[in-house]
Order: structure tokens, then sequence, then C-alpha cells
């Protein structure tokens, strides 16, 4: 009995089986990067962001704290830290949002630090089971199981999976969660939609429940309860991940509520803004103790940002209720300031929109456009969770594009060059992800139109027999499917490994490299010693005490004379010519009475120089 249901259920969820199977592939896949890479007492990563992010995580596992002591940064004004780390009073403390190191140390702390690495993977494997069961949801199964493999293949998906200690595939996992959970939210969402003419008809004559009216059920307040304390606490966790991406993520779920207000009731929305705000509360305790309040964070351009919104927000109020209207427009025009806080370049988000999604992932972007006209095309007849989808995502490409491509990141050294690297692949994989159902539909509609039954109208019987009954049809529609994707899947892998410059397989190479300098250098320093250096401070932190500078501040240079009196202190960075270092220790150090010293000479362009005290 118990093998027949277990037959027929992997009949019917086939498709499902084979997401979580090609998650668990994702999983092996996406880990293997860093089992490669890392090295058992040598975890080091090749951003700031992912060294701080690992640092405070495995601090947070083993310590219950966000912070590093650095007594000595008392006597040189808090300039012995890391990038992506801020020093207030000789405490080191993380300059990116608490949410990931907080999470991550927590599960570190009931099983072991080790498994920290692998931890994006798990939940980027988890975040295609959720991706599946949204976009079925949502569009069909057929749908979501072309849609699931293209995420799974795509370059910043897997990219940045691997790349495990970045914020943006653990909050994009959570969303899809939340999201999923959202749509279980509404009364009886957990039963298939009808499927034909009948049922729907016997749907109809069914009362429609009111406001209040699901919540006096048990049976059918029960499940949706759940699903709003589920969902808000996804969401909850995601925006402790990443706190700025509230920009958005506020009006899309504005746009879901505005649609179904009356399905989903008070009550639900109610329990769901709760959950939300008791998985933000380690967030709110840690930002207390490290920052002053609770809604502040390491990032002082983006607390003066929440702070001018919060006032301006209020005052806007308050002129509202008392009709000013002059006054309203001319805050509200303020106010664009304070959301762009990094300028507001329409010409140049257009730009990265095109190098970025348009140029880059051209096989994505023009089927997902494609596909949207193709919906758009039979708007009479689109169902309104799709009519949602679309609206929501709409506002969400707006937003982000406008946001996050009016700022200018430089990742990669060579700024002219449009890399995987670079930041904006990974801050618009909500447009990336969001686009894939329209690309997978468009997919589906060429296909099939592909093999349309008059082609076959005048064919020899035996073609006309192989036809009948659409099992051939079927057949070659699913067959061109398959190749179509397996392309794709093929395309997409080889850009993520080898594609870009700053691929896996050249960043595999570059970590490799780096880590026998690393290694070298830590074994000609001691313990204590004091690293001045411009690229290296993520590799050598926290086994050395770093400073990020080089010799182009006068004020700078009696600070490295007073740590020299200290302690051991040592420079790193590119070979110095001769005559560069003539001008240091005849002028440019002299004049603090410092002198620099090669060390040691690297294959690489780099040298280790050593910063005495003159005589």
């Amino acid at each position: 009995m118990l093998i027949k249901k277990m037959q027929k259920y992997s009949k019917k969820n086939w498709q499902l089986i084979v997401a979580i199977a090609l998650a668990l592939v994702f999983f092996i896949g996406t880990s293997s990067f860093n089992y490669l890479t890392q090295t058992d007492g040598f975890t080091k990563w090749l951003s700031p962001d992912e060294s701080a992010n690992y640092v405070f995580a495995k601090l947070y596992s083993q310590e219950g704290d966000l912070r590093i002591t650095e007594k000595y940064n008392l006597y040189v004004g808090d300039i012995m830290h890391p990038r992506s780390f801020r020093s207030d009073q000789g405490e080191l403390k993380p300059i990116s949002f608490l949410g990931l190191p907080l999470i991550y140390g927590k599960i570190a702390s009931l099983t072991s630090y080790k498994v920290i690495p692998y931890l994006t993977p798990f939940f980027a494997s988890l975040g295609l089971v959720f991706f599946y069961l949204l976009v079925r949801k949502i569009f069909g199964p057929r749908n979501a199981f072309i849609s699931v493999f293209l995420l799974a293949s795509f370059p910043p998906y897997i990219y940045y999976s691997a790349r495990s200690m970045f914020h943006n595939v653990f909050f994009i996992t959570l969303v899809m969660g939340g999201l999923y959970l959202c749509l279980l939210m509404r009364p009886h969402s957990h039963q298939e939609p009808a499927t034909n003419n009948k049922k729907r008809a016997d749907e109809k004559r069914q009362p429609q429940l009111k406001l209040w009216q699901a919540d006096k059920s048990l049976k059918a307040f029960l499940p949706g309860w759940l699903a709003a304390a589920g969902a808000g606490s996804l969401i909850g966790l995601a925006i402790a991940a990443r706190s700025s991406e509230l920009l958005w993520l506020l009006p899309l779920f504005l746009v879901i509520w505005l649609f179904n207000f009356k399905k989903i009731g008070v009550a639900r929305v109610i329990i769901f803004i709760v959950f939300i705000y008791i998985a933000m509360l380690p967030v709110f305790y840690w930002n207390q103790i490290l920052y002053g309040f609770p809604y502040f964070g390491g990032y002082n351009e983006m607390n003066t940002s929440l702070a001018g919104i919060a006032e301006t927000g209020s005052t806007i109020v308050k002129s509202s209720l008392i009709g000013d209207v002059d006054k309203v427009k001319e805050l509200a025009a303020g106010l664009k300031n304070y959301i762009f806080y990094f300028g507001f370049r329409p010409e140049q988000s257009l730009k990265m929109f095109y190098l970025y999604f348009i140029d880059m992932f051209t096989w994505l972007f023009w089927p997902a456009v494609f596909g949207a006209l193709f919906y758009y095309g039979r708007i009479k007849k689109i169902k309104k969770r799709q009519l949602v989808y679309l609206a929501g995502l709409a506002a969400v490409i707006l937003i982000l594009v406008f946001y996050y491509g009016s700022w200018e990141f430089y990742d990669n050294p060579d700024r002219g060059r449009a890399t995987i690297g670079n930041s904006y692949t990974r801050y618009w994989l909500p447009i990336y992800s969001g686009c894939m159902p329209l690309a997978a539909w468009f997919l589906m509609v060429v296909t099939r139109k592909m093999f349309i039954k008059k082609i076959f109208k005048n064919n020899k019987n035996r073609i006309k027999n192989f036809w009948r009954g659409g099992a051939g049809r079927e057949f070659l529609i699913y067959s061109l499917r398959v190749l179509a994707v397996g392309l794709l899947v093929i395309l997409s892998v080889r850009f993520a490994a080898i594609g870009s410059e700053e691929g896996l397989y050249f960043s595999h190479y570059q970590y490799s490299q780096a880590s026998q300098e690393t290694a070298a250098v830590l074994d000609l320093t001691e313990g204590n010693a004091v690293i001045i250096t411009q690229y290296h401070d993520k590799w050598l932190f926290p086994e050395r005490k770093v400073v990020v500078g080089l010799f182009d501040n006068e004020e700078m240079i009696k600070r490295y004379l007073i740590l020299a009196k200290l302690l051991p202190v040592y420079y790193y960075n590119f070979n110095l010519p001769a005559k560069d270092i003539e001008y240091l220790n005849t002028r440019r150090l002299a004049s603090v009475g410092l002198r620099i010293k090669a060390i040691k000479k690297f294959t690489s362009g780099f040298t280790l120089y050593r910063l005495e005290v003159g005589e």
C-alpha cells in the first residue's frame, strides 16, 4: 500500500522530485569550489566583504560576540582595520549587514565553524526548490520545471553561491521562500486551482469568503496563520541579511497586498508583520550595542539616509494633514536625495543595465522580453496571480535598475571591464530570477508553435498515425525544449566557470597563487606585526594586524611611526623602484624618522618591506 502511494506521488510530482535532485547536484557543484580552494587552517576569501562576513560569523559562533578589541588603535586613531570593518575606540565592528554573520554564526555554534563556507550553497539549493514551488503556483508546473533549470545554471547564481560569504544569494533564497509562503496565506490556497470548466463553475457557485470569515473557521485559519508566520519570519531574516533591499521589497509587497487584501484578510497581515519584527530582533539588539541605535548599521551613509527619510517622511505627513501642498512638494523633492544617497544618474543606470543584462545575459533578456509581450498579448486571458507577478516584477526592475545603476562599482581593478565579479550582477539577482518564468514561457510558446498540426495534414499515413492523439507532437515539442534548455545550461555553466575573466576557474587560480604568497608573508612576520597594505588585508587579517594605506598622507605616516615604536611594522604592496625607495628614505619617511627596507620580493610583482625607526 505504501509503495503504491509512493509510486502515485512520484508519478504526479516527478517534476518536483527532479527539481530536488537538481538542487542536490547544485549543492555538490557549488560547494566544491570552497572545498577545493580552502585548506584546513587557512580559510581566506577573494573580497573584503566575504572576509568580514566570515570573520564575524566565526567569531559569533565561538564567542557570541561581534566585536574584536584592538587596543593599539587607541594610540593611532583607529586606523588598524581591514576593509569592510570599522574601528570605534579600539573595537573592530562589521560595516555590512549583520543578518548573515548572526544566522551563519548561530548555525555554526550548533555544529562547527567549518560548515560556514558551505551554508550559502546549501541555502542556494533550497532556494531552487522554493523557486520551483513559487513559479509552479503562479505559472504552472511546466514553466516552473524549465525556470528552475534556468536559475540553477544561471552564472551569477552559481558564482555567488560558490563565492559563499556574500549576502545576495542567501537573501534571494529567503525572499523566494517568503513569497511562496505568502501565496499559502490565502484561504484554501494549498488546494490546486481548478483545471477544467466544471470545477471552475462549481467554485463560482460557492459563497465567497469575506474579510474575516476565513478566520472564523479554525480549519481554514490554521494553514493561513502558519503560512503568514513562516512568510514573515523568512522575509524578516531576508531584511536582516540585506536591509537596503527594503527599497523594493516594500513596493513589491504593497502590490501583492493591493491585489489580495480581501482574500488575505487583516489578521494574516498583522501576523506577517509581527513575525518580520520578531525575526529582526537579534539585528536590532546588536545594532544598539554596536552602533547606538536599533535601526542603524555600519554604513554611516545609510544611517544618515534612514534618519533623513524618517524625519522628512514625518514632516510630509504633518504638512499633508494641515494641507500645506507646497511644503509637501518641496519635502518630496528632498526625499529623493536621501533615498539616492549615492546619486541619481538615469543615463548611467541604463548603460549599466545594457552592460550587465542585455549584453552579458542576452540569452535571458530577449526571451524574457518576448515572453512578457506574449503575456500582454493575451491580457484578457491572463490569470490574476500572473498579473500581480508581472506588476511586481516591473516595479522591482525600475527600482533596482535606477537605484544600483546610479552607483559606481569597481570590484574589478580594471574599471573599463564589465565582468561577472562586479557588484551589479549580484545586486540584480532579483531581476534576473524574476525574468526567468517569462523566458520559460517564451520557450514554451515557440516550441509549441513550431509543431502545429497543419504541418502534418497532407503527409503519409505513417506520419498521421504517429501524430494521432498528439503523442508524436508532444514528443517533438518536449524534445526541442530539452535540447534548448540543455544548450542554455551548457552555455551558462561555461560562462560561470571560464566565460568571464573573474569566472570560478580563474578565481581558483587567483586564490591558489595568493594563498602561497600569504603563507610566505606570515612566515616572515611576527605574530603581533602590523602590515600596511592596499589589497592584501583580506588575506592577512586576522592572523596579522592590518592598515589599509600608502605613503601619500603625512598624517598617516606619523601614525605609522607611533606603531613602529610599539610593534613590528611592515609594508606589503607593489614593487617599489630604487628611486622611490631612495625618496622615501631620504625625504618622505625620513621627515618623521622612519626608514623602509625590502625583505622579500615575490614573482607576482609584490614585495614585503619593513618599516624601522631611524636613528
